[in-house]
């Protein structure tokens, strides 16, 4: 889908989705944000309009499935849906027995499996009878390999990125587009309070715009920096017993 007209992005308050909101922002484009920092929010959807775009923005729990599902009802029927990009997600701290407590682990689960499930099952069934639309899943190059200092989180990516691989030949046949995205380090809040060095870190701004060809290109998976990306998949495909002793290494948090 080369130019969506109505794009709905899930954590649109900082990071990625904020970037991705400003680079979609156009005239004739209606965006439906939504994210957990009302100030934030508040700040990007103004951006968004004087950019030219007709925004909705709502403070949405990825969560809570019935609210999520509800939001994407009431913003399909108003303007169908081109693009619904799950965006939403978080990160765990360091403390654990793997860098991160139970509580935590479950709300990255709860976050970044249940809530980009939440997201992207309600967007397809109308985009499904259309017979037209496109749903763009957020994973990470973590979940390539699952990281120690970052259990949770690692996993929580990788099932996040086969599910949407799986979708992707699922729902072609209904006309119906399907990308997951994979960075690496990219300026954000949630990379803010690293103190260890983030190779080939990038702005959210640049990543947005790769992301965005990527979407119009309908990439399967888009994966970026490729360096980083090309050093993730290898670690991966290796074996355990050739890569413990290398993750063992890395610092306690990704």
């Amino acid at each position: 889908m080369k130019d969506p007209s109505a794009i709905l992005i899930t954590g649109a308050s900082s990071g990625i989705g904020a970037a991705l909101a400003r680079e979609y922002a156009a005239p004739g484009v209606a965006l439906s944000l939504s994210g957990r920092n009302a100030g934030r929010l508040g700040e990007i959807a103004a951006a968004c309009r004087t950019a030219g775009a007709t925004v909705d923005s709502r403070i949405v729990d990825v969560t809570d499935r019935d609210a999520v599902r509800g939001w994407i009802e009431d913003m399909d029927a108003l303007a169908p849906l081109d693009l619904v990009i799950a965006n939403a997600g978080i990160s765990g701290g360091t403390g654990g027995a793997g860098g991160e407590d139970e509580d935590a682990a479950r709300r990255i689960f709860a976050v970044n499996v249940d809530g980009v499930m939440n997201t992207v099952l309600p967007a397809i069934a109308p985009m499904g009878a259309r017979g037209r639309g496109q749903v763009a899943l957020m994973s990470s190059l973590a979940g390539f390999r699952g990281m120690p200092g970052a259990p949770a989180y690692s996993a929580s990516k990788a099932a996040v990125r086969a599910w949407g691989e799986a979708l992707r030949g699922a729902v072609a046949g209904d006309g119906i587009e399907v990308s997951v995205i994979c960075p690496g380090y990219i300026e954000t809040p949630m990379t803010a309070t690293n103190s260890y060095p983030m190779p080939l870190l990038m702005t959210a701004a640049r990543a947005a715009r790769i992301i965005r060809r990527g979407l119009a290109r309908n990439r399967g998976r888009i994966a970026f920096p490729l360096p980083l990306y090309l050093v993730m998949w290898l670690i991966g495909a290796a074996p355990p017993g050739i890569t413990d002793p290398l993750m063992r290494r890395l610092p306690k948090k990704v």
